[in-house]
């Protein structure tokens, strides 16, 4: 890889976003808490072989791009022309002075770039003065012309093309200088190849997508976190239901239905999630239909109100608070009961155990808590 030379990126960010329909430039929209632009930017910031960042950015925005990228340290914005490669242009033409090896080009527009894509536009530099990254056709293509097909184009020799794509500073700089009324290429690479100068490609990323209308973003999904806690009080039995299991021990627990202190915990972490109340409200302790009632059902009744909202429960946390019983002996068969009872693979069951160091109502056997974690993505 090319660690001994100097590289700079420059990121492009002079576009107003025509296309995607919106009063502010795509770049300066907010994705996943900051800017499209931020995202962009960020994995050349950080990269280790990269000496620069120059962003070339749109007239009238500088007050969106400070405030976009004010965490970050990056050379002066410089100011892009109305077509791309007249943006280009003006930001080769600031790096110039800083003597650049090699250049990366990027659009801000691609805000899922990685640093294992940025490694591999790097070392193609090793093997050509031009470097892009493509991803492979899929889908069968057709040649057509006035709504009809005149042939099937070989999907086998066609590539995607994205960016970062990657230049010798000097070659592309003179290029540019040479081409520069000539407004007809759509990417660098065309200028290599208007010379026949060899373009070297390197594998892309299909997560590296170019946002170009509002159906390009990303839908996130609504991730909801519940928690849950449940107590009750110790009194005469020879065990105990907990988490589904029965668990042989020197007492009971007291309640109107079974007393699950486990898994009345998750009922109300699950019913937190959708923002539905909780496990009272849905069985009131006053009714005596729920007498003794075996509280899976209840966990069963949350997670359904859950799924009818939309939501897929995505894993359980839950910790039993006591000094005794002892839960590791029982812990799989628990999980596996828990897993059962939502539905859920058991590698998204946790089940775990504490005391209170003697402290407390737990700590004096008085009774016996649990709280539960649940996270569901809607």
């Amino acid at each position: 890889m090319l660690t001994q030379k100097k590289i700079f990126a420059l990121i492009v960010a002079g576009g107003t976003g025509a296309r995607f329909g919106s009063n502010l430039p795509k770049q300066y929209l907010p994705l996943n808490g900051k800017t499209i632009l931020y995202q962009s930017v960020t994995p050349f910031v950080h990269h280790p072989n990269i000496a620069g960042v120059q962003v070339v950015i749109g007239q009238d925005t500088n007050a969106l791009y400070e405030n976009a990228l004010k965490d970050f340290d990056l050379l002066p914005p410089v100011i892009g022309g109305e077509m791309r490669h007249e943006s280009v242009f003006s930001g080769l033409q600031a790096l110039a002075d800083h003597k650049p090896d090699a250049v990366l080009i990027h659009d801000a527009a691609r805000p899922f770039v990685t640093a294992d894509l940025i490694d591999r536009v790097i070392e193609g530099l090793n093997h050509a003065d031009a470097v892009i990254p493509v991803i492979a056709v899929t889908d069968t293509i057709k040649k057509v012309s006035d709504k009809f097909v005149q042939e099937t184009v070989d999907r086998a020799i066609l590539k995607r093309v994205q960016t970062p794509q990657g230049f010798d500073f000097k070659t592309l700089y003179s290029l540019h200088q040479h081409f520069q009324n000539q407004p007809t290429f759509t990417d660098d690479a065309g200028l290599f190849e208007a010379k026949n100068l060899s373009v070297y490609c390197a594998e892309g990323d299909e997560k590296n997508i170019k946002i170009t209308t509002p159906e390009d973003l990303p839908q996130m999904p609504d991730i909801r976190v519940g928690h849950g806690y449940d107590v009750h009080a110790i009194g005469k039995g020879k065990g105990i239901m907990l988490f589904g299991c029965f668990v042989p021990c020197q007492f009971g627990l007291i309640g109107h239905s079974d007393a699950d202190v486990g898994l009345h915990s998750i009922t109300d972490a699950l019913l937190g999630t959708i923002c539905d109340a909780d496990i009272g409200y849905h069985f009131s302790p006053k009714d005596d239909r729920w007498k003794g009632a075996d509280s899976s059902q209840f966990l069963k009744h949350a997670a359904d109100k859950v799924r009818s909202f939309g939501g897929k429960i995505n894993h359980i946390d839950a910790t039993l608070i006591g000094e005794r019983p002892k839960v590791a002996p029982h812990r799989e068969a628990m999980r596996q009961k828990v897993a059962e009872i939502l539905d859920l693979p058991i590698h998204r069951v946790s089940i775990k155990a504490t005391t209170t160091e003697k402290l407390g109502f737990c700590g004096r056997e008085e009774g016996l808590a649990a709280t539960a974690t649940a996270t569901v993505i809607l």
